[in-house]
């Protein structure tokens, strides 16, 4: 099985900063894209960022230039560091990563982080 593990996350005061670290292990052949969502309460889980295994990346216009999304292969690891946060990024960040885990190509799927809060307030 494959696991998405999450850390990293807490309360940071606005203007500061995050860096979120999630980890993939487990049945891994390869992984084709890594990214962060997020779901504040009463709100749609939302992307914050991804990035592809060719290393393309998206990152919301509500973050732009503010977030960095980074990926370690060797580790099969995914990275956010969050700069300048706002109240408005407080919310619940979840991994995401679309991975190969077996030798067939129905062997595919999307896994999902356990979740970290991330909460920006003085």
């Amino acid at each position: 099985q494959v696991q998405l593990v999450e850390s990293g996350g807490g309360l940071v005061q606005p203007g500061g900063s995050l860096r979120l670290s999630c980890a993939a292990s487990g049945n891994i052949y390869s992984i084709y894209v890594m990214g962060w969502y997020r779901q504040a309460p009463g709100k749609q889980r939302e992307l914050v960022a991804d990035i592809s295994s060719g290393g393309s990346v998206d990152y919301a216009d509500s973050v732009e230039g503010r977030i960095t999304i980074s990926r370690d292969p060797a580790k099969n690891a995914v990275y956010l560091q969050m700069n300048s946060l706002k109240p408005e990024d407080t919310a619940v960040y979840y991994c995401n990563a679309g991975i190969q885990y077996g030798p067939r190509y129905e062997d595919a799927d999307d896994f999902w982080g356990q979740g970290t809060q991330v909460t920006v307030s003085s």
